[in-house]
């Protein structure tokens, strides 16, 4: 069942020592709600099938609700980028990581950030950013903020300084709109996203001026709380998902794969040589 409620009403302290515990799975938003919705259905679908009970998606308001459910314990897991796992460990959250989706272009469960241009624009490399407007995803948003923020610093570039102006859109689609609608003259998103532009046709004028390495792949989060038989069952749900169901952040899957905390600790290396760890908002 998806919930489009916010369930601040919900119990803060759910019991889960029923096998009958709904799972609720707390998404962050990167589509248009009804798209995001949509893509959701065939997951939700397949895992209620395996689990043989209710399972509900609730996607939240931003990349920071994501994060509060599963903190004050309004969801039982969550699907979330990377530095959000970060930012819930910090802030208390007992989680791990269970799986992460196999992306169909990699056919490896990592992506790439990168950033995107119009054709038209007279940016060719990172450097010709400066004194430019550029817009980023979200602080929060590993593709979308911290990998590219990373790249920057390397070049000696802070987006503070040299930049004329930075934006957040919130979400990735939000974040390409400013991109369509020159508010920005170049932007930070993924390789999945672009591709996807290019797919539905939208993507036409658009250039890539630079792509980052591998990054692990979001994972599902899941609290410890949880029973451990539940916990198997709900890896064999997702490890026997069938291939061609997006992920829950719209990428295209060919499945998922187990992953542990080591496969993020880069990401969390690179969150301390930037000094934003433990700066999640409470």
């Amino acid at each position: 069942m998806l919930v489009l409620l916010l369930l601040s009403n919900l119990p803060r302290n759910l019991s889960y020592s029923s096998p009958e515990t709904v799972l609720r799975i707390s998404v962050q938003p990167t589509q248009d709600r009804v798209e995001q919705e949509r893509m959701i259905a065939p997951l939700e679908a397949h895992l209620e099938q395996v689990l043989g009970q209710q399972v509900d998606f609730i996607i939240a308001q931003d990349y920071q609700e994501s994060v509060d459910m599963v903190v004050d314990g309004r969801a039982n897991a969550v699907y979330a980028g990377v530095i959000s796992y970060f930012e819930a460990v910090e802030r208390g959250a007992k989680v791990k990581p269970l799986v992460a989706p196999v992306d169909a272009d990699t056919v490896r469960p990592w992506y790439r950030s990168c950033f995107v241009v119009t054709a038209n624009s007279s940016i060719k490399t990172l450097q010709d950013l400066k004194g430019k407007r550029v817009g980023f995803v979200d602080r929060s948003s590993t593709s979308g903020y911290l990998v590219p923020l990373a790249a920057l610093k390397q070049l000696g570039i802070d987006p503070e300084r040299h930049f004329s102006q930075v934006m957040f859109g919130g979400t990735h689609e939000e974040t390409e709109k400013l991109l369509a609608t020159n508010q920005v003259d170049a932007i930070a998103t993924n390789l999945a996203t672009y591709n996807q532009l290019r797919e539905e046709g939208k993507g036409e004028n658009l250039r890539i001026i630079w792509e980052s390495d591998p990054i692990p792949h979001a994972p599902i989060l899941v609290s410890q709380n949880l029973p451990p038989e539940f916990i198997q069952k709900l890896k064999k749900a997702f490890l026997t998902a069938p291939a061609g169901i997006k992920d829950l952040m719209g990428a295209k899957t060919v499945g998922y794969t187990l992953v542990e905390d080591e496969d993020y600790e880069s990401i969390g290396e690179l969150r301390r040589q930037l000094n934003l760890s433990g700066r999640s908002s409470q």
